[in-house]
This record gives structure tokens, sequence and C-alpha cells, in this order.
């Protein structure tokens, strides 16, 4: 590439970097309307049984979308089920879970002072068309949607646990009994385990005179609805497994822009059908709820709707504003099946609705062998990311805060990859010493590039250098950066973490906000982009590149900074003091060679008499 090229590809890129970011603070969505229907709400009360109970929080626009509503011309029935760790609520209409409250985890990380709408729990489900488990589809298998509720002991073994929440159990569990119009007696049973886990069996009873055909059932995973105005949305959506690999379908999906930018036809629904389910998951950045059938299912279908804007309450508790931000309800179906006159046909599912923990999804996935630890999204360098977060939540555990365990996490790698570092800049250097040589045999065998290749490569062989060698140290810490990243944008761990002005390591370090341009003033990504062209001045130049383009490659590192400018504070944190960590290793090697360059000359007294002679 000459010159001119290389300066007006740089150019091009930054710019499309630029045009990127700022287009949508410009340029922001205009929000939708949204509808004004009423959803009822259910008790906090642990295993009691309400009275139905509404209240004026405002429905999602159009959440249906296709999907069968149940009635709502007779009174609601709730009941709640609560561990400790998670309150769900149950209703009558749909006969599922309504609502899931994760009492451990808040709904906003604010760094000012706290206040009523900051504190609310974490609430997943809350804006679905229908409850997890209902049936979604087919008018044979809904009639009107109202179930029975009530309350059935559960027995010893179905509670034992080894941990200490096996007391806060509920001893009870919740039944929904509906008889269809068809003959067929639908019985669902929902047990609560210590953690997040719900064990549900279904039994499809077929009470009329003669065989039917059961048709496909569609079964409401849940919504996937972003955690609050903090959550870009770029993790919500829809996620399933197939056996052999993880299929997701996120905002940018039904976004459906050109390569991630250009605008395009938005997409209202994913479908996908003659497929194997072994689960389907409605998941944000940090919580999800899955649904895990002993039968694996036949097609997931995932479609959109609009949240609504926030409410009066929320507002006047300075909580977390909802603009135009998208929401996808997700069904699961199993295939139909025939079913004869007084015969029962049972399913079984497991529901698992709660943070993404590593530590816990690996051993749900080792009970359940399903590989529910895939909704880590670690990626091709899991391996990395697990052994780092394993390292962050270890250092933790002995009382050092979560930014200290990325620094010291960052120390550490350094330290270990710090003499191939430490080569790679010698062998930089002495590439750069011996350039004169190379380019005159470069000049030498000009007409001639396959010779010239030759005696280029024999030059080198002899003089015991290698072009790679500047660039394997930074090959090999390509997985580790990467593992760091993945780890970074999941690992809950580090929501609600801190450091100096950074309130949550999880998202931007935002201080304030610059009106009118809606700009974002974060201060450790500003650190990085600095330290990175620090780093960029005190390294070698490479051999054989062209004057114009070491200064170009010198201002290039900068194009990162507008890259990661709005992720998450945790890993500007990390790659800032990686850059700093490198500056000094920098330095110290150069030391380290000007000393090693003056020993000859003091060690060489016979050199005058030589001369003399």
């Amino acid at each position: 590439m000459d010159r001119k090229s290389f300066i007006i590809l740089a150019i091009c890129g930054a710019l499309f970097l630029v045009w990127v970011y700022l287009t949508p603070r410009l340029y922001p969505p205009v929000p939708r309307t949204a509808g004004t229907n009423v959803v009822a709400t259910g008790t906090n009360a642990a295993l009691a049984r309400p009275a139905a109970a509404t209240n004026n929080t405002a429905a999602p626009a159009n959440p249906s979308n296709g999907l069968i509503q149940p009635a709502t011309n007779s009174p609601e029935e709730t009941f709640v089920l609560t561990n400790g760790l998670v309150r769900m609520t149950f209703t009558s209409r749909g006969g599922g879970i309504k609502l899931v409250e994760l009492l451990q985890h808040r709904e906003s990380v604010s760094c000012r002072a706290k206040k009523e709408g900051i504190n609310r729990p974490v609430t997943l489900n809350a804006f679905a068309a229908l409850p997890v488990l209902a049936l979604a589809s087919d008018e044979s298998m809904v009639g009107d949607g109202v179930y029975r509720l009530s309350l059935f002991p559960v027995p010893a073994p179905a509670r034992a646990a080894t941990n200490a929440l096996a007391a806060l159990t509920p001893t009870q569990g919740i039944r929904a009994e509906k008889l269809l119009s068809n003959g067929v007696f639908v019985a669902k049973e929902f047990v609560l385990g210590p953690e997040y886990l719900v064990t549900a069996s279904v039994r499809f009873e077929n009470r009329s005179t003669g065989p039917l055909t059961l048709p496909q059932q569609s079964w409401m995973v849940g919504a996937a609805t972003p955690l609050n105005a903090q959550d870009k949305g770029d993790t919500v959506g829809l996620m399933w497994f197939n056996g052999k690999s993880v299929s997701h379908a996120d905002s940018p999906y039904f976004e459906n822009k050109t390569m991630g930018c250009f605008p395009g036809s938005p997409i209202s629904d994913y479908a996908k059908t003659n497929v194997e389910v072994r689960w389907a998951a409605a998941r944000n950045q940090f919580f999800f709820i899955a649904l895990m059938p002993e039968v694996p299912g036949t097609s997931v279908v995932a479609t959109k709707f609009t949240l609504p804007p926030p409410s009066q309450e929320e507002i006047a508790s300075d909580a977390t504003t909802r603009t135009n931000q998208q929401a996808f309800n997700v069904v699961m179906s199993q295939p139909a099946t025939n079913i004869a006159a007084g015969e029962v046909l049972k399913r079984t599912f497991h529901v698992y609705a709660g943070p993404k923990e590593n530590r816990r999804l690996e051993l749900l996935a080792g009970e359940m062998k399903n590989e529910i630890d895939r909704m880590m999204e670690f990626g091709w360098f899991g391996l990395f990311s697990k052994i780092l977060l394993t390292s962050m939540n270890g250092l933790n555990a002995l009382g050092v805060s979560y930014a200290l365990s990325i620094v010291a996490i960052t120390v550490i790698i350094k330290l270990l990859f710090w003499p191939l570092t430490q080569a790679s800049t010698r062998s930089m250097k002495r590439m750069q010493a011996l350039q004169p040589q190379m380019k005159a045999i470069q000049e030498k065998y000009k007409d001639d590039p396959v010779k010239m290749n030759k005696k280029v490569m024999e030059f080198m062989r002899e003089h015991k250098v290698s072009p790679l060698g500047g660039c394997l140290p930074v090959l090999l810490q390509v997985p580790v950066f990467i593992g760091f990243f993945q780890m970074v944008r999941t690992a809950i761990e580090l929501r609600g973490a801190s450091f100096l002005w950074a309130c949550d390591l999880s998202r931007s370090d935002t201080i304030f906000v610059i009106p009118g341009v809606n700009f974002n003033v974060n201060p450790l990504p500003l650190l990085m982009g600095l330290t990175m062209f620090w780093q960029a001045r005190l390294a070698p130049p490479a051999p054989g590149m062209d004057p114009v383009q070491q200064k170009m490659m010198k201002y290039f590192p900068l194009i990162f900074l507008f890259i990661l400018y709005d992720y998450s504070a945790g890993l500007t944190l990390y790659w800032t003091v990686q850059n700093l960590l490198s500056i000094a290793q920098t330095k110290l090697t150069r030391i380290s060679e000007e000393k090693k360059g003056t020993e000859p000359a003091k060690t060489a007294p016979t050199l005058p008499n030589r001369r003399k002679k």
C-alpha cells in the first residue's frame, strides 16, 4: 500500500467511526406513543391468597402480537412464592408466572443518593403479554385462558438442598387447573426451589369419550426487556440452544441495520421452525428467564413490542427513564400429538429466572445436562474469560475490591508476558538497526522479487532476527484481551462495583452530560486514549515502514477511544492499567539497553594503543 492510499484509508476509517458515534446522539430515535391498558399486579405476601389486585401501571403498546390473551371479565387471582432470593407472582390469567422479583439485585445503580425508585428490586417478565409457561396460541388449547389457582404441599425430598437457603424454600407449591371445551383437562404444578429454579409439571388429561389430537403446544418463555435506561438494549433479546450451538436474536437483529450502522427496514419477529430447542431464554445484559423442557421443542419465536413511557411515579422518584426501548415476547413450541380417551400426557419443565452468574449456571448445566451456562456468551476464548472471572472472584473473596482485583489481574498478566514483550522490543530494535543493510539488499535485487526475498530471509537468519518477533507477544495477548472483554460485558459481579468516580464498573463512568449534543463525559476512556497515544510514541517504529505511515500509526490507536468510549469502565480500567505497565516496561527496557551500550566503552582501554600502532 502506497503512502497516499494509506492516508486516505486511515482518514475514512476515522470519519466513519466518528459518524457512527455521533449520529445516534445528534439524531436520537423519536419515542413512540404507548397504550394505556391496565395491568393487574399481585401482592408481595409470601404463600398468601390475596384478592384480585390492580394498579395503574401502563401496559406495553400492542404486547400480544398474535398471542391469545386471557379473558379479563373475571377477577384475577394471584399467589406469591418466595425463598429469600426471588419472589414470584403467579396469576390465574394464563396459569403461569406473571412477575419475578430478584430481591438481592437492585433495578438501578446510582451514584447519587439512594431514592425509592432506584431501590426497587430487579423485575423480570414485568411487561410480558402472557405469564411464563402460559399456552400462547391455538384457541382449542387456550379457551378463555383463566385457570383456578390453589396451593398444594411440597414433599420434603423436593425441597432438599445443600445450602443455607433450604430453610427458606416454600413448603407449598402452586397448582393451576382448567378444563378446556374439547374435554382436555390441563393441570400445572409449580415448585419453587431454594434458589432461582422452578420445576413445573403439566398434565393433559383427555376426559372426553374419544381420542383427541392435541395441537402444537406453544409455551410462553417470557419477555426480554431492558433492565433500565442505562441498559442500551444491545443484549436484549432471545437465545436458544439446539444441543450443539447457541443462536440469538437481539435488538441489532430486529433493527436490521446494514453493517450495524446504516438504517434498514426493521424486523418485527424472529422465527425458527423444525429445529430442536433444548432451552430458550428471554434475556438482557445481566438477567434472564430460561425455559428448559425435558422434551425438546421444535420451534422458537420472538416478537417485538415497545415499552410504555415512564409513569409519573417513576419520574417523581427520579428513577430510570425508558424512552422508545424495545422488548420481545419469546415463545417455544412442542409438537402435536394424539391422546386417547382417559390417557394422560405429561410435560416437565425447569424455569430459571435470575442473574447470569457463571458458577451458578455451571452447576445448573451439570445437573440438567443442557449447557445452560452458555448464557454467559464467553465465545471462542471462553477459557480465558472463566479463568479471569474465577481469579477476580477469588481476589474479591479475600477482601480485595473488584476494581483493585482488575488492577491486580492486569499486573499479573503483564508479569507473565513480560519476558515475551521484552524480547519483542529487543527484536524490533535489532531489526531497526539492520534496516540499512536490508534496504541495500532490496535495492540490489529489486528486479528479481523471488531472489530478493530469499536474500532477505538469509540475511535475517544470519543475524538471528525475525519479523514475527515483534508480533508474537501481541498475538498471544489477543485471546486474553478478548476473554477479558467478554468477561467484563457479562460479569454481574461488576454491577454496582465502584472505583473512584465510577460507581458502576459494568457501564461507562459518565460524570456529566454536555447539554445540547447529549455527549457523555467519560474520564476513564479519555485516560485510556492518552496512555495509548503515549505508548505509541514510545514504541520503536516497525522496520521498513514509510515515515508518513509511522506517524499515522502513532495516532491510529486513538480510534479505539471512539470504539470503547461508552463501554464498561471495568474494561477501560483494565486497558489503561495495561498501557501504563507497557509504558513502564518500555522505559525500563530502554534504560537497560542504554546501560549495556555504555559498558564496552568503559572496558576497552586498549583501543587507543592499537590506533597508535
